[in-house]
């Protein structure tokens, strides 16, 4: 009965992912039209320095940005706190905790918060646009609550309820969104993963606030009244991810692991992952990973700052063997054209 049970739960997840996907396809005619761009910001180190590739073999924590089916591998617990030096030389800062903990035999509860900062930007107005009347500070967080079982030794699936909050000093918005995703592992080693993830499905967000709102006189008298503006709605950037793996098993010092993904945006233009990451006994993990997409090679052509390499790596240090604690320090980078690149620093324990 347990096995039934599992299956149709399975079965379940992989038709709320697909169903909604038969409509789903980048579209890079409709390129700024969304808003909550954050949601596309990949905050953890391990994860973006192969580009994000790992859809199918993500593990842990961080996989409640890739793919959140892969928090399910949590082994007890897991603390992460990551920083983001992001586009450096733009000043934004981002700061990442998760923390994620198994429950039962086979579930894992996750709860993670990313808040970036853009620093002190002066407030201007239309008499006075130089500013010199101080200064606000944008504030972007977004708080996400997920689950994820293992229904079998083969299926892996989850979800993840994302709170969106974004706010100046006169305006805020604020959402939700849904993630979901599963992921398949076969092979005589358990070395041949697939995956697939739905990410940031939600209703619109709207800005609200005294920011929107005119104080002015009617002509001919005396009184202000207050003109109080509508701001448009705006769509999530939802995103659909397919993903596919294979390690490599030398020894038990050496292996290799290969990784595809597809990355379809549905307010951008879709996107084609490819990742290696080389893994020398669990203590030191090389990674390397390439994102393209259509004229990204080209200057000219080239719609997003980001230039398509991106690598990484891990250093572990086994705390206790017997309980399998380990504390890692992981380090990301991505080339971006202009600015200075994306840096990413974590440190990583698991107990």
């Amino acid at each position: 009965m347990k096995k039934i049970y599992n299956s149709a739960v399975a079965i379940f997840l992989m038709a709320i992912i697909l169903v909604p996907a038969l409509s789903f396809a980048g579209n890079k005619d409709r390129s700024g039209q969304a808003g909550a761009s954050e949601l596309l910001i990949n905050p953890w180190a391990r994860s973006s320095g192969w580009g994000g590739v790992n859809i199918s073999n993500c593990y842990g924590l961080e996989s409640m940005y890739t793919n959140i089916a892969g928090l399910a591998f949590t082994q007890k617990t897991e603390l992460i706190f990551s920083h983001t030096q992001w586009l450096k030389g733009s000043g934004i800062n981002i700061n990442t905790f998760g923390l994620a903990q198994k429950v039962g035999d086979a579930g894992v509860l996750g709860l993670s918060m990313m808040s970036l900062k853009f620093g002190d930007l002066p407030i201007t107005t239309t008499e006075l646009p130089e500013g010199g009347i101080g200064t606000f500070s944008p504030n972007y967080m977004n708080i996400n609550i997920a689950y994820a079982k293992a229904f079998s030794n083969s299926i892996y699936g989850g979800f993840n309820l994302k709170v969106i909050s974004e706010s100046i000093s006169d305006m805020a918005a604020t959402g939700v969104a849904i993630d979901a995703g599963i992921q398949y592992v076969t092979g005589e080693k358990e070395n041949i993963k697939f995956g697939i993830s739905l990410k940031n499905i939600g209703p619109t967000m709207r800005f609200k606030g005294d920011g929107l709102s005119i104080r002015t006189l009617l002509p001919g008298q005396d009184d202000e009244f207050t003109l109080e503006q509508r701001s448009a709605d705006f769509e999530l950037p939802s995103q659909l991810n397919i993903g596919a793996s294979y390690k490599f098993i030398f020894n038990d010092m050496h292996s290799l692991s290969l990784a595809g993904a597809f990355i379809s945006n549905s307010f951008y233009k879709d996107q084609y992952v490819f990742g290696a990451e080389y893994e020398l006994k669990n203590y030191l993990l090389l990674r390397g990973g390439y994102t393209y997409e259509e004229g990204i090679t080209k200057d000219a052509d080239r719609t997003t700052v980001f230039t398509g390499p991106s690598g990484g790596l891990s250093v572990q240090v086994p705390l206790n063997k017997e309980k399998g604690s380990i504390f890692s320090v992981d380090y990301s980078y991505r080339a971006t054209d202009p600015f200075q690149g994306s840096h990413t620093i974590a440190a990583r324990l698991s107990f």
